[in-house]
């Protein structure tokens, strides 16, 4: 019995945005190269998009003859809303399609107030940022939330949360929506408001690569402040794992400090000898009253040295583990970020890495510190909401639904 032949399915409308979105594919003509669709059909494909308000047309540069039009996504006709929640403060802003911020708020919030406290909070920020951005609220499409803690991205809720107390599968997706209808109203295309979560050393990993390490095919972001997380990003696309723990490498265990209680309940994790958290404890006698990363930030900035000089030794032993990391993933990136990520930590991670893996794992590895900085949970939570939105079938199942609107069909 012969293979089995499958016939390649037609590209749909949401497969064209696809190939413009990327860059892949930018006239009629390269859409018809790129797809194999007739002229009409990719017309019509077009004019469907157009129909939604999707795309924007230009005229390319002439080469002599005729100038070609050029095809492209409209950032700008609808905006994303997204949340970066600390666990001592939280940031809100409006950004556009593209991830550029237009209107941005940081305030005071301590998690482990509680997800209804939190949630109700930052959603009272939405109505003044949408009004500082210029936007229109009927013209948001999701909101994206950032969360110190591992989620199970399949239902949007965080799972075991050590720095979360009350946080525990919550339904914050659901919490979030109720809280966005009173605070804004209705979404733009009905029902509730699309919302995603993530953990935020995912979002930072995937804003960071997509903004600056584009060519990177496999990348590491670390973040290191009140706790410990890491980052992974494969081709492009976030690996979770199977559940979201994928990167929880903050409570991996370190062979020589038993002794040392971590937020998660157990002894040794390298989140309670190496975290902002476990600076702070060690600081807040000879540096005042030191809490949190954002603390030891602080300090390091000023120079206090019994801080850099904590600082240098957390980066070694955050880079014993992540010997481990880079020979198992061998990336072309692994960057530093969050509130210890200056030069003392970047030392000692360098000390141990150079040190303790093979030559072969670090001679094409780049160790670096964010370029984003404290934007990068925004951009990479605006991102995944966009990415989501537009990719190929749920972009076709909105095209149905805006143009059964538009056409006043039920």
């Amino acid at each position: 019995m012969g293979e089995r032949v499958t016939t390649p399915q037609p590209v749909s409308a949401g497969g064209l945005l696809d190939l413009i979105r990327s860059g892949r594919a930018n006239t009629r003509a390269a859409l018809q190269r790129a797809t194999g669709l007739s002229r009409s059909t990719v017309g019509q494909r077009l004019d469907l998009l157009n129909r939604a308000g999707w795309l924007r047309h230009t005229t390319g540069a002439s080469t002599g003859g005729r100038p070609s039009e050029r095809i492209v996504f409209d950032s700008a006709h609808a905006s994303v809303l997204a949340v970066d929640l600390e666990t001592r403060h939280a940031r809100a802003a409006v950004l556009d399609l593209t991830g550029t911020i237009l209107a941005e708020h940081t305030g005071p919030l301590d998690i482990t107030e509680g997800p209804d406290h939190v949630l109700d909070h930052v959603t009272r920020w939405f109505p003044d940022l949408i009004a500082a951005a210029g936007a229109d609220a009927s013209r948001v499409c999701g909101v994206g939330l950032s969360v110190p803690g591992p989620v199970d991205w399949e239902v949007g809720r965080v799972v075991e949360p050590p720095i979360m107390p009350g946080w525990d599968r919550y339904p914050i997706r659901e919490r979030l929506q109720d809280a966005y209808a009173r605070h804004v109203g209705a979404s733009l295309e009905g029902g509730p408001v699309p919302v995603l979560v993530d953990n935020d050393a995912n979002l930072m990993a995937l804003a960071e690569q997509q903004a600056n390490h584009r060519d990177c095919c496999a990348f590491v972001l670390v973040k290191v402040s009140t706790g410990i997380g890491a980052g992974v990003v494969v081709d492009g696309h976030v690996y979770r794992g199977i559940d979201g723990g994928a990167g929880d490498i903050g409570h991996i265990r370190v062979h020589d400090r038993a002794d040392a209680l971590c937020m998660c309940g157990s002894y040794g994790c390298l989140a309670a000898v190496a975290s902002g958290r476990a600076l702070a404890k060690e600081l807040s006698g000879a540096a005042g009253n030191a809490a949190s990363g954002s603390d030891v930030r602080r300090l390091l900035a000023e120079g206090h040295p019994d801080a850099i000089r904590l600082a240098r030794e957390a980066g070694r032993r955050v880079g014993e583990v992540l010997v481990t990391v880079v020979t198992l993933l061998n990336p072309g990136v692994l960057m530093l970020a969050g509130d210890l990520s200056g030069v003392p930590f970047m030392t000692g991670v360098r000390e141990l890495l150079y040190q303790r893996a093979m030559p072969r794992t670090t001679a094409n590895l780049q160790i670096v510190t964010s370029r984003l900085g404290d934007h990068a949970g925004l951009i990479g939570a605006a991102t995944t909401v966009v990415d989501h939105l537009y990719s190929p079938e749920r972009a076709d199942a909105r095209l149905a639904g805006i143009l059964s609107a538009q056409s006043g069909r039920p």
